[in-house]
């Protein structure tokens, strides 16, 4: 009978084992079972998840402080450098001192005016020059009857500066030359 009952053991061990599964030895050795492990799985991947949305806002607040401070550097820049230009006489002028733009609709806020003339057509063949050089360029009529050829338009007031000075170095622009600033934007 003592023997049955081994047997009987023997053969219910492994059945009981592979019923009960690695949680009952964890439970009774009193180690997490896998649903505490896959519940701290689940918590350890939300942090994570939390901690890479959280670099993502630092990395976008950073970026947007970072362009803050170069728009106010540039707008300094370009304040110092206007006071600067509007101090030497004929260097800077607005449209409303040649009597106005005509029906044109300047696209960007400063020009580099390379030549005004009576005549369009003058004005049409240094446009041309302008471009042949590899510089945009418009005519732009005002209202007092001439017409200007403004290249290399920008709307940042340092570029504008540097395109003058380089197409003057060029001779593409006399040394008369002068910045057209658009207040129509």
């Amino acid at each position: 009978m003592c023997m049955k009952k081994y047997l009987i053991l023997l053969f219910l061990v492994p059945v009981l084992l592979s019923v009960s599964g690695c949680d009952f030895f964890r439970t009774v050795a009193g180690r997490p079972t896998s649903a505490d492990l896959e519940k701290k799985r689940g918590e350890v991947l939300a942090e994570r998840q939390r901690l890479r949305e959280e670099a993502v806002r630092d990395s976008l607040e950073k970026a947007e402080v970072k362009r803050k401070v170069d728009s106010l550097a540039e707008a300094a820049l370009e304040a110092r450098l206007l006071d600067s230009l509007s101090r030497k006489k004929g260097t800077f002028l607005r449209p409303v001192r040649l009597g106005g733009l005509g029906k044109t609709v300047l696209d960007h806020r400063y020009y580099v005016v390379t030549g005004s003339f009576k005549s369009p057509e003058n004005a049409g063949k240094k446009a041309r020059k302008c471009t042949e050089a590899g510089y945009s360029a418009v005519v732009i009529p005002f209202r007092n009857g001439m017409n200007a050829v403004g290249a290399c338009p920008s709307d940042r007031i340092s570029e504008t500066v540097r395109n003058m000075d380089e197409l003057k170095r060029k001779g593409i622009c006399p040394k008369e030359g002068w910045i057209l600033v658009n207040d129509t934007l």
